[in-house]
């Protein structure tokens, strides 16, 4: 009980802070702008890990390595600590446990970027129903407009209906299917 316990704290905790910083990364290289209230929150929940990491690890073709890199890391510590936790260590062979975890981490920051951009289709659909004037409407559109701007383009409106943030949704969840066989696949967990 106080194993599973540790274990959910662990993981809840890391992935706050890890959904955090990939939202900041996000933010950062779809040109969102940060001066709304979830931006400063984002950017100031973030900064003691962030400010650090960026004297070691400088940006690469306008993206923000540091924090990406920040998130990996947090990410890979949580499931090593959820691991050992549960009674699995390093083992004999720490090499291949550490790349695991890495592969793991990696797999896991491509899924909570996925449900980062779920999230924000979800948010412009209802903005756009209920209050499309919102003050953070604008603020979920900038990030969906590049995925959903190509749907635009070959999916016509239906009258007043839009239905390219609809297949944007069926992509997002084939693509976290994929997802999900493939870290199986190279990890043996999902």
């Amino acid at each position: 009980m106080l194993v599973q316990i540790g274990q959910l704290l662990v993981d809840v905790v890391a992935t706050f802070v890890v959904f955090l910083l990939l939202v900041r990364f996000h933010f950062q290289w779809l040109r969102v702008s940060f001066r709304n209230p979830l931006g400063e929150f984002v950017v100031v929940a973030t900064n003691w890990i962030v400010r650090p990491a960026r004297r070691v690890i400088p940006p690469l073709a306008g993206l923000d390595l540091a924090t990406l890199l920040s998130a990996l890391l947090v990410q890979v510590l949580a499931l090593y600590l959820i691991g050992t936790l549960a009674g699995a260590g390093l083992g004999s062979a720490p090499g291949r446990v550490i790349a695991a975890l890495f592969v793991g981490a990696a797999f896991d920051l491509v899924r909570f970027s996925l449900f980062i951009l779920v999230f924000s289709v979800v948010m412009v659909v209802v903005f756009s129903w209920v209050n499309p004037h919102a003050p953070m409407a604008p603020l979920f559109d900038a990030i969906t407009r590049p995925f959903l701007r190509p749907l635009r383009r070959v999916i016509p409106p239906l009258g007043r209906f839009d239905l390219s943030p609809l297949v944007l949704l069926v992509l997002l969840q084939i693509a976290l299917i994929v997802l999900q066989n493939l870290q199986h696949a190279a990890t043996g967990w999902s």
